[in-house]
């Protein structure tokens, strides 16, 4: 079973632990994405780390909502495709491009949060 759980953190902590969510799903990806072994497209955590003090405060707190609420949805659909290799079913290709494409997305809006 695949679990990717926020653990708990500290005032300090929370970009580090928000950053370290978006990588848990970057990692995750792989396991059901060959092609996602580079890491994803216009990855955007050098952006992020560079506009992160200055975000203020509100806009960090919704990339850490936004960003724990995409490791959970991330980690239901991936714990499924894993759960069907782990059957001797190879999972449907179009339902895991799907997948990975959402998360993609989800991974860029996320990173948007602090760089609009």
């Amino acid at each position: 079973m695949l679990h990717l759980v926020a653990q708990p953190e500290t005032e300090s902590s929370v970009y580090a632990e928000a950053v370290a969510r978006l990588a848990s799903v970057r990692h995750a990806l792989r396991l059901v994405d060959g092609g996602f072994g580079a890491g994803p497209e216009n990855d955007l955590d050098g952006a992020v780390a560079a506009v992160w003090p200055v975000a203020g405060e509100a806009k960090q707190r919704w990339f850490d909502r936004r960003s724990s609420s995409l490791v959970g949805t991330a980690a239901a659909g991936i714990e499924s495709l894993l759960s069907e290799r782990q059957n001797g079913r190879e999972p449907h290709r179009e339902a895991s491009r799907t997948l990975v494409d959402e998360i993609r997305r989800e991974l860029r809006e996320v990173a948007g949060i602090v760089l609009a």
